[in-house]
């Protein structure tokens, strides 16, 4: 989680088995006319804001898909029980080849964060779910870690094609990232010759997401205050607060530094806990003695 909190996104490799994947691809290539379409598809339209274990029934492919015990026990861990589907969307990229025989260009989908601004402390969660194996010439989604907590509208990071430290998606069949819904990404040229698709659900929480997932390997160690720049043994990078604390290749020397503070801000609401603190970023900008005595004589 502490991963999550500081990189924006869980991922897991290959979670949905082979003959889900085999049911689902037959079921895109139905919808979207690679195959015959007169088999028809049975791919649902489910209106915004539905529960999401009423969205799909147990006997459709997407609801087998999402009662998987490890992607339902991921899901409620970041967003808990009762989410609501916001939307979902399948993306489909044909080869670069077929779509440049027509004239066009192939280009790549700007790097964009998904909607309109959203301060909210909530956060929704998008399930990038790639039935296929995604290999490196057919592109795949990149995606900034660590981006999800620098706020921006929308497509107003669309100038910035690469940006050091991105990730292009490579994968087994199956695989789902749980990305956090700030997180930037695009799409990018596929120039292999297969079609590539992406199916792409938004969860949005009903309930409090604090401390939703197994915390049981939490320690006093993870969140006590422990010495800085100076110290005597190595810090261990598998720490919750050398998690938090680690930068991102395209942070700044200096608003790099503001991550931090926002990725332990953000975990203090996971935790539940206002006096957490990872290398006391936070705690020093919250010194206000003279707040307290003006508190105390009102």
């Amino acid at each position: 989680m502490a991963n999550f909190a500081s990189r924006g996104f869980v991922r897991l490799d290959a979670v949905v088995p082979k003959s889900l994947n085999a049911q689902f691809l037959d079921e895109l290539e139905r919808t979207f006319g690679v195959r015959d379409a007169a088999n028809g598809s049975t791919m649902p339209a489910v209106a915004a804001g539905t529960d999401i274990d009423q969205a799909f029934s147990p006997d459709q492919i997407l609801g087998q898909i999402m009662r998987l015990p490890r992607l339902k026990g991921a899901i409620e861990s970041l967003v808990g029980p009762g989410s609501l589907l916001d939307h979902h969307f399948v993306h489909v990229l044909p080869p670069a080849s077929k779509i440049e025989a027509t004239g066009r260009s192939a280009n790549a989908q700007h790097l964009h964060q998904d909607s309109t601004i959203d301060v909210r402390k909530a956060f929704d969660i998008q399930l990038f779910y790639y039935p296929q194996e995604i290999t490196e010439d057919m592109g795949g989604t990149r995606y900034l870690p660590g981006s999800h907590l620098r706020i921006v509208n929308e497509a107003a990071i669309a100038r910035y094609q690469n940006v050091r430290g991105q990730q292009h998606v490579e994968c087994p069949a199956g695989t789902v990232f749980l990305m956090h819904h700030g997180i930037w990404h695009g799409g990018s040229i596929n120039r292999s010759e297969r079609t590539r698709y992406l199916y792409k659900l938004r969860l949005n929480p009903t309930v409090s997401q604090v401390r939703l997932w197994d915390t049981t390997d939490l320690n006093d160690e993870d969140v006590a205050q422990r010495p800085i720049f100076f110290v005597r043994e190595a810090q261990d990078p598998a720490n919750v607060q050398s998690i938090l604390t680690k930068g991102e290749p395209w942070f700044e020397m200096d608003t790099g530094r503001i991550e931090y503070i926002n990725r332990i801000r953000f975990f203090r609401r996971l935790l539940g806990d206002r006096t957490f603190d990872a290398n006391y970023w936070v705690s020093r900008l919250e010194c206000e003695p003279d707040t307290i005595v003006d508190n105390l004589n009102s």
